[in-house]
C-alpha cells in the first residue's frame, strides 16, 4: 500500500517529551484518516490515507529509545531507527528520511512547537505547486504563543539573517523544527547532504534552491517549549557549517575559472609585481604618482582620524577636495593597513590586478546566471568584457575604470527587480551596492547607467509584454534604492559640489570623441595594435577607448544577424551601436572626407554631469555588450553536432569557433610596458628635509619646478617622506576662476608658471624686479620653508632662474640643488 505521509522526528534525550508528542500526532493522523475514509466510502475499492512516523533516536542516554520502542509495539505504523552514538540533528534527519516511503515527508521536532494541526496549511502549500512548504514563525500571520528568551530570539534574527545572505535567499525563518517536502525531492535532497548538525535545514533548503525547486514559506503557530538542546555556541556553528556549505557548493569550473582571470591580470601587471615600489608604467604618464598618492594620503586621513575627503598636503595651502577627485575611498579605506605596511605602490598594484580579476568574474557570474549556462562561452564572453582593449588601456593609469566588480551585480540586481519577487529587499541591495560604487567611481557608474538605459530601452521596444510586466516593480524598487542611497552619500555629494575646493566641470577640450575608425582599429597593446596608428586615434595611452578592431565587429554583425530571433540579441546590439554612436561626441568627421555631422553627444555635452565625461569613454559600454553577444554565440556553437542535433551541426560549430578564435586573438593583450623609477634623493629619503622645513610652523616643500600634471614626481617624494610636508601644486581636479571651473592641478601663479615655462623651454628668462616681487608673494602665499631642484632635464636653466629669481645661489645637499627660505624669502 503506498504511504501518502512520512513524519521523521530526530530524537536526542526526549524522553519527557515524545511521548505526548507521538500521542499527538497519532490521535491526529487517525482523525485525518478517518475523515478522509468516510468522504471517499462511495468510491469502490477507496483506501484512507496511509501515514507512517519515524522516530530516529540520536544516541540517547535516558529512555528516549525505550519509550519509541513501546510506541512501535503498539502501532506498527511507528518505526524506530537507533543512531548509535549522538552524531546530530543533521545525521538522525538524514537517517530518517532516507528510510521512509511517503509520497510527502514532514519533518518536526520532538517538542512540537508547531503543533501538528499545522500540517494543513504545509499541505495547502504542496498542493499549490511547491516542492516544500516551511513552517515559519517570521512571515507575516505568525502566531507566537510563547516567546523564547529574548537573547535567544536576537542570535535567531541575527543568523537568519546571515543564512540568507550567504545560502538560502528569500528565506525567512529556515530553523522552525517545521517542514514538509515532497518525498522524493526530499530523499534526493538528503542523500546528497553532508552536515551532520543543526545546519542540516538549511543545506536542504540551498539544495532545493539550486535544483530550482520551489519553496513555500508559510506561518504557523509556534510555542517555545522548555527544554531546547539548541545552546548559543550552536548559532556559530550553524554559520561554520552554512560557510561551510557555500564553499563546497562552489563549481570547480568557476574556480578554475577565476584563477585564470587572476592569472591574467598578474601577467598583465608582471613587470610591475617585479618591484613595485621600483617600477613605473611610463604609459600611465604621471597618474601612477597620483593614485599612489591617493591611496597613500587615505590611509594617513584614517591613520591621523581626519577627514578622508580634504587634505591640505597638496595644493598648499588651498587643500585639495578629495570627494571630488577619484580617489577610490571604497578601496583606498579598506586597503589602508595594507598601505600601512606594504606601501601604496603595493596597494595600488593590488586594487588594480585583484580589481581587474574580480571584475572578470563579476561578468561571468553575470553572464551564467543570466545569458549562458556553458561556462567556458560565459568565461570568454567575461573575458572580452574584462580584458578588452579600452580596459587594457585604462589599466595603465585608471582604477576606477577597470575596478567594475560592482556593475554586473548592479545589473543582476535591476533584473531581480524587473522580476518582481522581492522587491523590497531588492531595492535596499540595490541602493546598497549603487552606494558602494560611489566610492569606487562616480563616471563608471553614470556610464553604466547610460549602457542600462540603452539596453532597457530596446529590451521593451521587442517585448512589451516584458516590459508591461517590470516597469511597476522595477520603478517602485528604484524608488526604494534611491530613498536606501542618497541619505548614505548625501553629505560626501554636498562635499564634492560645495565643499571646499569643489569645481563645476572638468574641461577636456575639443576632440575629445572617438574617430569612427578608432572603432575599427587595434590599440597599442593589443597583439595586432600599432602604436603609430593608436595614437593618432587617441588622446594618449591611457584613452584608448574603442579599438575594438574590424574582425571582431565583423563577428559581431554575424552574430547579430545569425541568433535576430533573440530579443536579448536585439537590445544588446542596439546597446553596443548607440554606445559606439554616442562616444563620437558632439561632431565627428566621416573618414577619408572633409564631411563633419552632428553626433547625438551634442544633446548631452552641455547637461549636469555628462558635461565632465570624457565622451570617447562611452565606447567602453560595448566591451559588456560584446561580451554577451560572443558568450551566447559560442554557448549556440557548443550546443552544435549534440545528440538530437542536424548532423551538418558539427562543422558549423568548428567554422564558427574558428571565426570567434580570428575575432579575438588579435586583441589579446600584452603584458603592460614597465620601466625602472628614477630614485627618489636622499634629501627626501633621508629625511635631510627635516631641517630645511619647519611643518609646526606649516612651512611647506616646493619642488622646482612645481608638481603638474605634466610632471608629478615629487607626489613620489611625498609618499616616500610619509607625507611629512606639505607640497604647493600638484595633480589633481580643482577650481579656477571666478567661476570655479575645473582644471588639472593647482591654479597658476606667477612663479610657477615662470619656472614650467623654463622647463619646457630648457632656456633661462631674463628676470625682472616685478618677477622678482611675484615670487615673493607666491613664496609667502605657499609659506616656503625650502625650494628643491633634483637633477632632471634643463635643470641648469631652472637653477640660474631661480638663483636669479630669489638673489642667492642654490646649495647642492644630499642630491638636489636647494634654496633656503624660511619664512617665505
Amino acid at each position: 500500500m503506498t504511504v501518502d505521509l512520512t513524519i521523521v522526528i530526530p530524537a536526542y534525550n526526549e524522553e519527557r517529551r515524545l511521548a505526548p508528542t507521538l500521542e499527538a500526532i497519532r490521535a491526529y493522523l487517525d482523525k485525518a484518516a478517518n475523515t478522509a475514509g468516510a468522504a471517499e466510502a462511495a468510491d469502490a475499492g477507496a483506501q484512507p490515507p496511509q501515514w507512517e512516523l519515524i522516530v530516529v533516536d540520536d544516541g540517547s542516554t535516558d529512555r528516549t529509545a525505550d519509550i519509541a520502542a513501546e510506541a512501535a509495539a503498539a502501532d506498527p505504523r511507528i518505526q524506530l531507527l537507533r543512531g548509535g552514538r549522538n552524531r546530530g540533528k543533521g545525521h538522525a534527519l538524514r537517517q530518517g528520511v532516507l528510510a521512509s516511503y511517503g509520497r510527502r515527508v514532514l519533518v518536526t521536532d520532538a517538542d512540537l512547537a508547531a503543533p501538528i494541526e499545522e500540517l494543513e496549511a504545509l499541505e495547502k502549500a504542496l498542493a499549490d505547486g511547491h516542492a516544500a512548504a516551511v513552517g515559519s514563525r517570521a512571515r507575516p500571520g505568525a502566531t507566537i504563543g510563547v516567546h523564547q528568551h529574548r537573547l535567544r530570539e536576537l542570535l535567531g534574527r541575527g543568523g537568519n539573517f546571515l543564512i540568507r545572505t550567504v545560502a538560502v535567499p528569500g528565506i525567512r525563518d529556515t530553523q522552525c523544527g517545521f517542514k514538509l517536502f515532497d518525498g522524493d525531492r526530499a530523499r534526493a535532497a538528503f542523500a546528497a547532504s553532508r552536515l551532520t548538525g543543526w545546519g542540516i535545514d538549511v543545506e536542504i533548503l540551498h539544495h532545493f534552491d539550486r535544483q530550482g525547486w520551489p519553496v513555500a514559506e508559510v506561518p504557523v503557530r509556534w510555542s517555545h517549549q522548555e527544554g531546547s538542546k539548541v545552546r548559543p555556541a550552536d548559532y556559530v556553528r550553524v554559520l561554520a557549517e552554512v560557510t561551510s556549505l557555500k564553499t563546497r557548493a562552489v563549481r570547480r569550473t568557476d574556480l578554475l575559472v577565476a584563477g585564470l582571470f587572476l592569472a591574467f591580470a598578474t601577467v598583465l601587471y608582471s613587470a610591475r609585481w617585479i618591484s613595485p615600489d621600483h617600477r613605473y608604467l611610463p604609459h600611465s604618464l604621471q597618474d601612477q604618482n597620483q593614485w599612489e598618492w591617493f591611496f597613500e594620503v587615505t590611509a594617513h586621513n584614517i591613520g591621523h582620524l581626519q577627514n578622508p575627503l580634504f587634505t591640505h598636503l597638496q595644493n598648499a595651502p588651498d587643500g585639495v577636495n578629495l570627494m571630488a577627485n577619484t580617489v577610490m575611498l571604497g578601496l583606498s579605506v579598506p586597503l589602508a593597513p595594507v598601505t600601512w605596511l606594504f606601501g601604496p605602490a603595493v596597494s595600488l598594484n593590488l586594487a588594480m590586478t585583484g580589481g581587474l580579476a574580480a571584475t572578470a568574474f563579476a561578468w561571468y557570474w553575470l553572464i551564467v546566471r543570466r545569458l549562458v549556462r556553458h561556462r567556458g562561452a560565459a568565461a570568454l564572453g567575461a573575458a572580452l568584457a574584462a580584458f578588452a582593449p579600452p580596459m587594457i588601456s585604462h589599466a595603465h593609469a585608471h582604477p576606477n575604470f577597470i575596478v567594475l566588480f560592482m556593475i554586473p551585480l548592479i545589473v543582476d540586481r535591476a533584473l531581480r527587480l524587473c522580476e518582481g519577487r522581492h522587491v523590497v529587499r531588492d531595492g535596499v541591495v540595490l541602493g546598497l551596492f549603487a552606494t558602494y560604487q560611489i566610492f569606487l567611481g562616480e563616471e563608471p557608474l553614470l556610464l553604466a547607467a547610460m549602457g542600462m538605459l540603452l539596453f532597457t530601452v530596446a529590451y521593451a521596444v521587442v517585448r512589451r509584454d516584458v516590459a508591461r510586466a517590470a516597469w511597476r516593480p522595477l520603478a517602485r524598487g528604484t524608488a526604494i534604492a534611491l530613498t536606501v542611497c542618497i541619505p548614505l552619500i548625501a553629505f560626501p555629494l554636498w562635499w564634492q559640489f560645495f565643499g571646499p575646493q569643489s569645481y563645476k566641470s572638468v574641461l577636456h577640450g575639443d576632440n575629445a570623441g572617438n574617430s569612427p575608425l578608432a572603432l575599427l582599429s587595434f590599440s597599442e597593446r593589443s597583439l595586432a595594435g600599432d602604436a603609430e596608428t593608436a595614437s593618432s586615434l587617441s588622446m594618449n595611452p591611457t584613452e584608448q577607448n574603442a579599438f575594438y578592431g574590424w574582425p571582431l565587429i565583423a563577428l559581431a554583425l554575424l552574430i547579430v544577424v545569425w541568433l535576430w530571433r533573440s530579443a536579448v540579441v536585439k537590445a544588446l546590439a542596439f546597446t553596443a551601436v548607440a554606445a559606439a554612436f554616442l562616444s563620437l561626441g558632439p561632431k565627428f568627421r566621416i573618414p577619408l572626407t572633409d564631411v563633419v555631422l552632428s553626433g547625438p553627444w551634442a544633446l548631452l555635452a552641455d547637461r549636469p554631469l555628462f558635461e565632465s565625461v570624457i565622451e570617447s569613454r562611452v565606447a567602453m559600454v560595448c566591451a559588456p555588450a560584446l561580451g554577451m553577444l560572443v558568450a551566447l554565440a559560442v554557448g549556440e556553437l557548443a550546443a552544435r553536432g549534440a545528440e538530437g542535433r542536424p548532423k551538418w551541426g558539427r562543422p558549423f560549430r568548428y567554422v564558427g569557433l574558428a571565426a570567434v578564435t580570428a575575432a579575438l586573438l588579435p586583441l589579446l593583450p600584452l603584458p603592460l610596458k614597465a620601466v625602472d623609477r628614477a630614485d627618489v634623493p636622499a634629501f627626501i629619503a633621508d629625511g635631510t628635509w627635516r631641517s630645511y622645513v619647519d611643518t609646526a610652523a606649516g612651512e611647506t616643500l616646493v619642488p622646482v619646478p612645481l608638481p603638474d600634471p605634466a610632471y608629478a614626481e615629487a607626489l613620489h617624494w611625498q609618499t616616500t617622506a610619509d607625507l611629512g610636508f606639505r607640497l604647493p601644486g600638484g595633480y589633481f581636479n580643482g577650481p579656477w576662476g571666478p567661476d570655479r571651473v575645473g582644471i588639472y592641478g593647482a591654479s597658476p601663479r606667477n612663479t610657477s608658471n615662470l619656472l614650467r615655462d623654463v622647463r619646457n623651454s630648457g632656456r633661462t628668462v631674463r628676470i625682472t624686479d616685478a618677477w622678482r616681487n611675484a615670487a615673493r608673494v607666491d613664496l609667502r602665499y605657499w609659506n616656503a620653508g625650502v625650494l628643491v631642484l633634483a637633477p632632471q632635464a634643463g635643470d641648469a636653466a631652472l637653477r640660474s632662474t631661480v638663483d636669479d629669481l630669489l638673489g642667492q645661489r642654490a646649495k647642492w645637499v644630499d642630491g638636489v640643488w636647494i634654496w633656503d627660505v624660511h619664512g617665505g624669502g
